[in-house]
């Protein structure tokens, strides 16, 4: 089915040119995502929310000289999931382990034991050894098999921190946020295990926030880049 338009669509592309013009790559993949190694995403599944391929090619990058076991390892703890622990509190742990750097065991070479050994996720010193990538229309499935397809997910190093809902001009943001995001964080928690920044936006106005940030307390987004003075 050939990608409808709409108002929204509109928006969507408007919205993916910024990311263009940041450097990021884009793909879109309403049309149909090819799973596993080698595939569009590299994602083994829709239930996949990580992109494995891309997460360990940043951790062998920015922590050469690794057992391939503590690669895989941080990719675990990183995906691991909690029942008994409420999603702000999973998004508090995971953004700790992001920051600081993810807390592995494994032997090394000469079979030593080391024990705790931080592995870092992401290039800050350098950024743009990071691997960027936003993504349209890609379908994940949740809770009971539930598929959902966010508008635009945007990935750092194979983790989505990026997420964007994206309403046409006549609809209220509130809505996006009081209806859309919380059907989104319901059927797709994993999705905001690592999540940094949530964004909605009708194309006339937009609003940047946090996982548990309150409507009230999403603030205007008015400029793409700190030297410039912003839209009032």
């Amino acid at each position: 089915m050939p990608y409808a338009y709409s108002e929204e669509t509109l928006i969507e592309q408007t919205a993916i040119s910024i990311f263009k013009d940041l450097k990021w790559e884009t793909a879109n993949v309403l049309q149909g995502e090819r799973f596993g190694a080698g595939g569009t995403l590299g994602r083994a599944s829709e239930a996949d929310v990580l992109l494995r391929e891309r997460f360990l090619r940043a951790l062998r990058l920015f922590n050469p000289g690794l057992p391939e076991a503590a690669y895989q390892s941080a990719f675990d703890i990183l995906n691991a999931d909690d029942a008994s622990k409420t999603l702000a509190d999973l998004n508090h742990e995971k953004y700790q382990i992001l920051k600081e750097g993810i807390p592995v065991s494994y032997e090394n070479e000469k079979g030593e034991r080391v024990e705790g050994k931080r592995i870092r996720v992401f290039n800050f010193d350098a950024p743009e050894q990071n691997d960027f990538l936003a993504v349209q229309q890609m379908w994940l499935e949740g809770k009971s098999k539930r598929r959902k397809r966010p508008d635009i997910v945007g990935f750092v190093n194979g983790i989505p921190l990026v997420f964007i809902e994206l309403k046409a001009h006549h609809r209220k943001l509130r809505v996006a946020y009081e209806t859309n995001l919380s059907d989104y964080k319901n059927t797709l928690p994993r999705l905001f295990h690592c999540n940094a920044i949530i964004i909605l936006s009708n194309g006339i106005e937009s609003k940047i926030g946090s996982l548990t940030s309150k409507f009230e307390h999403f603030h205007d987004w008015k400029r793409i880049r700190e030297d410039e003075e912003g839209v009032c």
